[in-house]
């Protein structure tokens, strides 16, 4: 990710209003959309409905979760007030922040069977004035969406839904802790014990990643369970999961126009709305019997002020 404050946008003086109103790819990827369902039938008795996706990776055991919230939330502090000194970062009573907001509570109560930690976090979202077509869940619940991603795609709020638990999921999957705990055990037994007694270079290891969490990139396959598992999130929380297609459907058609930074790592356009498409009968009867949302928000209008320098 580039630096989420360059091209700031003066979102204090934006006459925006808003209107009211994964998988890791292995062999049994074609399983997931549930053959009984698909044939109209129901889940065994006990059965998990939802998603289906592989236990989380051991690996992440390897780094201790408070250090890289802790890191995370340092991070995420810094960003916004380097966004809030170029009167980039959007106040509460944005429209678009409170359309954000509105969707992360419906969603935030769903989170806690994937990590029950999630429970205890500061969740946190905002809205930072960049042009980019980006957005992220930091771990321990630190959101951000840049303005780019609302206006440029004129998202509807059950697009918004499953960017933000797809970016949720990677934190709930601790997928960049896990990314970590990788890098730690191709050092060698020394240096990962060092990491778990905080001494020696492992030390200093954890230390500079911790450092770089506003940059990593999530593999292919972490980026493809946070889909399905945000496809779910969204569909619990009573937004339409076949937003899911018509969502990758504009990215793929931004992307077409200028690289997308959101997609430098992530499966392909046919790909992931082949995958989405495969899991809708998944989740298509929890979004059925989900309580559906008593507000409904629209997309930026108006244009905002030019980028401060």
């Amino acid at each position: 990710m580039a630096d989420p404050t360059s091209n700031s946008i003066d979102l204090f003086s934006c006459g925006c209003v808003g209107s009211r109103g994964g998988l890791r790819r292995r062999s049994f990827v074609a399983l997931l959309g549930g053959a009984a369902l698909a044939a109209g039938g129901l889940p065994e008795a006990g059965a998990r409905e939802g998603v289906e996706v592989p236990p989380p990776s051991q690996l992440s055991k390897l780094v201790s979760a408070q250090q890289v919230e802790q890191a995370a939330a340092k991070q995420y502090n810094e960003m916004l007030g380097q966004a809030s000194q170029k009167r980039a970062l959007a106040p509460p009573n944005h429209p678009q922040v409170e359309r954000l907001r509105f969707i992360s509570e419906r969603l935030i109560p769903h989170t806690y069977e994937w990590n029950p930690h999630a429970r205890n976090w500061r969740w946190e979202v905002n809205l930072i004035g960049s042009k980019q077509i980006n957005a992220f869940c930091m771990p321990g619940g630190k959101i951000a969406f840049f303005y780019g991603i609302l206006n440029e795609l004129k998202l509807n709020d059950d697009e918004v839904a499953m960017i933000m638990g797809h970016e949720m999921s990677h934190a709930l999957r601790e997928h960049a802790r896990e990314q970590m705990g990788k890098t730690m055990a191709t050092r060698g037994a020394i240096e990962v014990g060092s990491v778990l007694l905080g001494l020696g270079s492992g030390g200093r290891l954890l230390a500079d990643m911790g450092g770089q969490l506003l940059t990593l990139r999530f593999g292919r396959e972490d980026e493809s369970e946070a889909d399905l598992i945000g496809l779910e999130l969204a569909a619990r929380g009573g937004y339409d999961p076949r937003a899911g297609v018509s969502l990758w459907k504009k990215m793929a058609s931004a992307n077409s126009r200028a690289p997308v930074e959101l997609l430098s790592t992530h499966p392909s356009g046919p790909t992931r709305i082949s995958d989405i498409e495969l899991n809708l009968p998944k989740v298509m009867p929890l979004y059925e019997r989900a309580d559906k949302p008593d507000r409904r928000f629209g997309p930026p209008t108006g244009t905002p002020a030019a980028p401060k320098e």
